[in-house]
């Protein structure tokens, strides 16, 4: 239960640090979960801990190195592999030897293969701080490809050289030509066993795959335990190097890039969530640790008065000075001497390579690893004495943890600031250009049957490519709204014709009406009929009759007039209404406050108020029955909505505004258009539902294929390739999920 419990406040800790680093930026968040851990630490409430290395190895380190080597970048890492392992193998040797004979000469009280130890502790950088850190600083490819490779190879050197050191200052014996020999059987047959795993695990998932055996559960579940039995078997069973294993298993493995279809996609998107959360947790749990961890390490040296606390921080101090310079040298060399991959040249010593080194230098923290290491320490040599300076040598090396981390947190983002860009704008635009290429492809494939389903997914394709605009600041909203403003006015202006229109035939019909009424009230006196007395003869009969009949088709014709008036009173009627809609919608619109829009706003609503008050006191008339008017007003909106869209396709190609803005506005209006015409929503139409998934699936197709013309053209790498691809997989995945 105990255990339990520290668990339980060890993921509490790391969910604290998640929130606390919002409100801190400057301070990155390995530096937050440090000191919580310190905090936990010293609190009594909370249960003591006692760190086993060789468990905190497997359990934390194996997964965290498998899953960084899994998914860096494998091109820049071959790119920048030499100066990789040559600060892996090269830096962490010189490190053990020259720590150990300055920190020896320095204080002799510390023996020189106890120095040496401490030396080959201190030469693994921290993986996991140099992922965290990298978020935090804007590296270049190559810087961050060095670093990451160094993280993931120099383990095995400092784990070796540790282990020989703290040999040779048991026993008092050390055979360097025997050290080589196991370092070279644990060095290379570590990575020998991870690449056959890699090529059996590989062979393992693709078959499970042929053969329909693999299901998102099962293959989650064995790609965690993955780390965790290589590890095992290499270090416990075949007595290789462990981490090595893991590592080069890990830059193998590729079961998920191959296979294409909706189930290995969502198999796909299911593994990256999990790791990402289990390694979010785990790189927590490894800086709390190390901040649980600190109190008690350096807390006995400092309380122990027989060794002098100056002293301590001078060695911490000289050891940091050596460890710093040391790296910075090395670092500098191994980029002078790296030709460049285009010209084969070696660069010149510039401000900008000096640069680099630094960032290199401070970029490569000590960790977890290192303090692992330091409390592995024996107490006792084999003749019964107790270990020389024990105390002292895990009080230096983890006043050297914390330098280090608390230098590469302020000194990175100094030397190389961020520029907060998730994604490179080039490859933002190239897919930009695979989105316009699979809207014009869709664009072609429009017939009267499928129309309404392809708009809607032009339509989504429109505001990917409006997002992605936007991330790279090629987008602004405003840009959209003046479209909008432009738009209406358009609509403003439309119906304010058509209202005069309206009202000229209204004032027309008005006026035949009043002549037809007269002729009407005259046609008695002219056709009077025959009376008793005086009998008419055959010929007036005959004009009585005509008169008659012309009468009747004068009244009739008025009863057409009056029938057609009452249509246009409607039509007025309606007309205003979306008149007075359009201009409180552009009066209420966000303008930046300027007082000329408003002033104008306000103009046209109080002119067009007017103008209807006084038509009203004009032609005072009986109120007009609502179903007449909104029969009206669909026809007038559907009308409007026609000249819109010949409006805005005339502006394509002009430059004014965005194409994505003007399709996107377009496709709206067509689709109200399809729904004035007696279309309902798509949602609502099981075929025309049918029809949009059949859209997506086919755009997801063309996205797929403009990809693949855009490799093979050498327009984008096959690395941005995958990353664009992965995109289009989560599409498709959605879609089905859909269905």
């Amino acid at each position: 239960m105990e255990t339990f419990i520290l668990i339980l406040c060890i993921l509490a800790a790391v969910l604290v640090s998640s929130f606390i680093s919002r409100f801190i930026p400057r301070i990155s968040t390995p530096l937050v979960q440090i000191v919580l851990g310190a905090v936990m630490a010293l609190l009594p409430i909370f249960p003591r801990m006692r760190l086993d290395p060789e468990l905190f190895m497997v359990l934390f380190i194996a997964p965290l190195l498998y899953y960084e080597a899994h998914t860096i970048n494998k091109v820049e890492l071959l790119k920048g592999l030499r100066s990789s392992l040559s600060l892996a193998i090269g830096l962490a040797a010189l490190t053990m030897l020259m720590v150990g004979v300055i920190l020896h000469a320095a204080w002799p009280m510390f023996p020189l293969a106890a120095a040496m130890a401490l030396g080959a502790a201190l030469g693994p950088t921290d993986a996991v701080a140099v992922s965290s850190l990298g978020e935090s600083a804007d590296l270049t490819p190559d810087e961050h490809s060095i670093l990451a490779g160094e993280s993931l190879f120099n383990d095995a050197t400092g784990v070796i050289g540790f282990q020989f050191a703290i040999l040779a200052t048991v026993t008092g014996s050390f055979s360097l030509p025997q050290a080589l020999g196991e370092f070279f059987v644990e060095f290379v047959g570590g990575i020998g066993f991870g690449l056959i795993m890699g090529f059996v695990v590989n062979w393992l998932f693709e078959s499970a795959r042929r053969l329909g055996w693999e299901t998102t559960t099962t293959r989650i579940l064995l790609e965690l335990f993955l780390p965790f039995l290589i590890y095992m078997v290499g270090q416990n069973i075949l007595h290789v190097s462990g981490i090595l294993a893991v590592v080069s298993t890990g830059l193998l493995v590729r079961f998920d890039h191959t296979g294409v279809g909706p189930n290995t996609s969502k198999a796909n998107i299911v593994s990256s969530s999990v790791w990402k959360v289990l390694s979010f947790s785990l790189n927590g749990a490894v800086f709390v640790l190390l901040g649980m961890l600190l109190p008690a390490a350096m807390g006995t040296s400092w309380r122990d008065r027989r060794v002098s606390n100056w002293m301590l921080v001078a060695t911490i101090t000289l050891v940091c000075l050596t460890v710093i310079v040391l790296r910075f040298i090395w670092t500098a060399s191994v980029l002078i001497f790296t030709k460049d991959h285009e010209t084969g040249s070696r660069p010149k010593i510039t401000s900008k390579l000096l640069r680099s080194a630094a960032v290199m230098t401070f970029g490569g923290p000590k960790g977890t690893i290192t303090l692992s290491l330091a409390l592995t320490i024996p107490y006792m040599t084999d003749d019964g004495s107790a270990f020389p300076m024990r105390s002292e040598l895990i009080f230096v090396a983890a006043g050297v943890i914390i330098v280090t981390l608390v230098l590469a947190n302020f000194a990175l983002p100094l030397l190389a600031p961020s520029q907060n860009s998730e994604v490179p704008a080039q490859q933002v635009e190239k897919s930009i250009k695979v989105l316009r290429g699979t809207v014009r492809e869709l664009s072609s494939r429009i017939t009267d049957e499928n129309r309404l389903a392809i708009q809607h997914v032009i339509k989504q394709y429109n505001h990917r490519i409006a997002k992605l605009k936007s991330r790279i600041g090629q987008y602004s909203p405003k840009d959209f709204q003046d479209l909008q403003v432009q738009t209406m006015e358009w609509e403003q202006d439309y119906m304010e014709e058509r209202l005069s229109r309206i009202e000229e035939a209204q004032d027309l019909l008005e006026e035949r009406l009043k002549s037809k009424d007269a002729s009407i009230e005259q046609a008695p006196a002219s056709a009077q009929p025959a009376t008793e007395a005086e009998p008419s003869t055959e010929a007036e009969t005959v004009a009585d009759r005509d008169a008659d009949a012309q009468l009747i088709d004068r009244r009739s014709e008025r009863g057409d007039d009056q029938d057609e008036l009452l249509n246009l009173r409607s039509q007025e009627q309606a007309a205003r209404r979306i008149l007075s809609t359009i201009s409180g919608s552009l009066f209420h619109l966000d303008r930046g406050g300027e007082l000329r829009w408003r002033a104008y706003t306000a103009r046209r609503r109080l002119r067009g108020l007017l103008h209807s008050q006084f038509h009203r006191l004009k032609h005072l008339t009986q109120p007009i029955d609502k179903d007449r008017v909104f029969v009206a007003g669909r026809h007038l909106q559907a009308e409007m909505n026609h000249f819109l869209i010949e409006k805005l396709y005339s502006e394509l190609g002009k430059g004014r505004f965005k194409t994505e803005d003007l399709l996107n506005t377009i496709i709206n209006h067509q689709m109200i258009e399809s729904s004035a015409e007696g279309k309902t929503e798509y949602a609502g139409m099981p075929a025309v539902r049918d029809q949009v998934e059949e859209a997506k699936r086919e755009g997801y197709a063309i996205e797929l294929g403009q990809i693949q013309d855009m490799v093979e053209s050498g327009e984008i790498s096959r690395t941005t390739a995958r990353k664009m691809r992965r995109n289009v997989y989560v599409m498709q995945v959605d879609a089905d999920s859909a269905l």
